[in-house]
C-alpha cells in the first residue's frame, strides 16, 4: 500500500477581514488513517477566521474535526471559534467529543473574552485547549496521521507558521508573517507553501508584519518548496497582482488561493 495522501481545501482566504468573495483564513487538511479502530478520514483546520465556519459546512461537519491549529490570535484567524462553541454546545444531536485546539499561550482566555464568558469555565467543555510547545526542544504534535510542527514567525503578536506532514507529503502554512528565517525554515522541501501575500512591492510597508507576493516567492525558492499558493490578500488588492509579483522569483508552480481550491498531494 502506498503512503497516505494529504488533501488541502481552501475554505477561506481573504486577508485581514472577510471579503466579498471569501471568508477570512481557514484551510482544511484531510487524510485517510487507521488508528486501530478502523480506517476513516481525519480532519484538521489551519485557522478558523471571521466568516469561515459557515463555509466550512460545504466541506465537512465541524463536529467531526480532529483538531484546530491556530497560527495566532488575530480575529481573522481565530474568531469563528466563538460560533463553533455555540454549535458544539447547543447542537440538537447532543455533545460531540471535545475538539483539541492548539494555539499560542492564552488562546482559551482570548476566546472566552471574545464571547463574554467567564475565563474559568470558558469553552473548555467543548474544546481541549493546548499551547504550542516551546522551540527548539519540542517534538512534533501528532493528531492521527498528521505530524505538526509550529515554527515562530515575524508578526506583532505571538505567531507561528504551521508545517503539517502525512507520510512523505508536507503542507507549510505561513500564517501571518513578514519575511524571516522562520518562514524559510517552515517551507524547506514542502510540497506546498501556503503563504500570505498581504503587501505589494513598491509601497512603504511596515516591517515585521506581512509578505508581498515577491517575498513569498523568494522564500519558496530558497527553501526548495515545490508549489506556492498565495493567500491572505486583502479585499482592497487584486490577488492577480500578487501572482505577477511572485512569478519572477520562483521557478515552481504558483497558484492563487480561492475558496474551494483543492489540492491532493
Amino acid at each position: 500500500m502506498g503512503a497516505p495522501g494529504l488533501r488541502l481545501v481552501v475554505v477561506g482566504c481573504s486577508g485581514s477581514y472577510p471579503g466579498p468573495d471569501s471568508p477570512a483564513s481557514c484551510y482544511l487538511l484531510e487524510a485517510e488513517h487507521d488508528d486501530g479502530s478502523g480506517s476513516r478520514t481525519w480532519r484538521v483546520l489551519l485557522d478558523l477566521g471571521s466568516g469561515a465556519l459557515g463555509a466550512l459546512h460545504h466541506h465537512a461537519d465541524p463536529r467531526t474535526l480532529d483538531g484546530i491549529l491556530l497560527s495566532h490570535l488575530h480575529a481573522d484567524h481565530c474568531l469563528d471559534l466563538c460560533g463553533l462553541y455555540v454549535l458544539l454546545k447547543y447542537h440538537p444531536d447532543g455533545p460531540a467529543p471535545r475538539i483539541p485546539v492548539w494555539g499560542p499561550a492564552g488562546t482559551d482566555d482570548r476566546l472566552a473574552r471574545a464571547y463574554g464568558l467567564d475565563p474559568a469555565s470558558g469553552m473548555h467543555e467543548e474544546m481541549a485547549f493546548r499551547t504550542w510547545p516551546d522551540r527548539p526542544a519540542s517534538q512534533p504534535v501528532r493528531i492521527g496521521p498528521f505530524e505538526i510542527d509550529a515554527i515562530p514567525v515575524d508578526h506583532p503578536v505571538e505567531a507561528y507558521g504551521i508545517r503539517v506532514t502525512v507520510g512523505a507529503r508536507t503542507v507549510a502554512y505561513s500564517g501571518d508573517t513578514g519575511p524571516c528565517e522562520g518562514l524559510d525554515r517552515l517551507a524547506v522541501g514542502a510540497d506546498v507553501l501556503l503563504c500570505e501575500a498581504s503587501f505589494r512591492e513598491g509601497v512603504d510597508n511596515p516591517p515585521s508584519l506581512h509578505c508581498t507576493g515577491a517575498d513569498a516567492a523568494r522564500s519558496a525558492q530558497r527553501s526548495g518548496a515545490a508549489r506556492l499558493v498565495l493567500t491572505h490578500v486583502p479585499p482592497w488588492y487584486d490577488p492577480a497582482d500578487a501572482v505577477r509579483e511572485a512569478e519572477p522569483h520562483f521557478t515552481g508552480e504558483i497558484l492563487r488561493a480561492v475558496p474551494g481550491l483543492t489540492l491532493t498531494l
